[in-house]
């Protein structure tokens, strides 16, 4: 028996599907699709979320000095002349970041092989190129998805079936995160 079923493509055709259809899950929480799909996105679903749980907590809090832009009441960056030049004034700022210890830096990056970016639009400025926004879906699988399951052992997604597609009588399932 074969480890994987091949949905009828090439195998850089197959991926690509399987990856957009993983993508859309995780970002929408629940998709439609047939069920021998399901079944595919389903593994690989799941085997992200079970990194995800793993990895939440494997990091350490580090604080750095970061140079900030001065603004002003306006919120726009103060400048000042130098020589004869306008350059704008930072000051110096403690920042706390997360710094990822090495088994969650490679679990985020296995998670980045197989999810593609994804853009974010508003629906009032739609259309509109400097209002959409990148959502960080690594990001939202390791402060969102992986709470919610830490003390689930697999079984994070669920498969409904919806009924046969008029066209060619495929089996439609709903896919969700549990």
């Amino acid at each position: 028996m074969a480890k994987y079923r091949k949905l009828g493509r090439t195998s850089s055709q197959r991926k690509a599907l399987l990856r957009n259809q993983v993508t859309a899950l995780l970002n929408n929480g629940k998709i439609v699709t047939t069920e021998t799909k399901a079944k595919e996105i389903r593994k690989i679903a799941e085997h992200l979320i079970a990194l995800a749980v793993k990895e939440r907590d494997s990091f350490e809090e580090v604080t750095v000095k970061a140079k900030v832009a001065r603004k002003d009441k306006d919120g726009k960056r103060v400048k000042e002349v130098v020589d004869g030049k306008k350059v704008t004034v930072y000051d110096e700022v403690d920042k706390k970041i997360k710094k990822d210890l090495p088994g969650r830096l490679h679990a985020r990056r296995q998670m980045l092989k197989v999810l593609y970016p994804v853009k974010e639009v508003p629906a009032a400025q739609a259309g509109r190129k400097k209002n959409t926004k990148q959502v960080d879906l690594v990001a939202k699988l390791f402060d969102e998805i992986a709470p919610k399951y830490e003390n689930r052992h697999g079984g994070y997604t669920r498969i409904i079936k919806i009924g046969q597609r008029k066209g060619d009588a495929a089996m439609m399932v709903q896919i969700e995160l549990v």
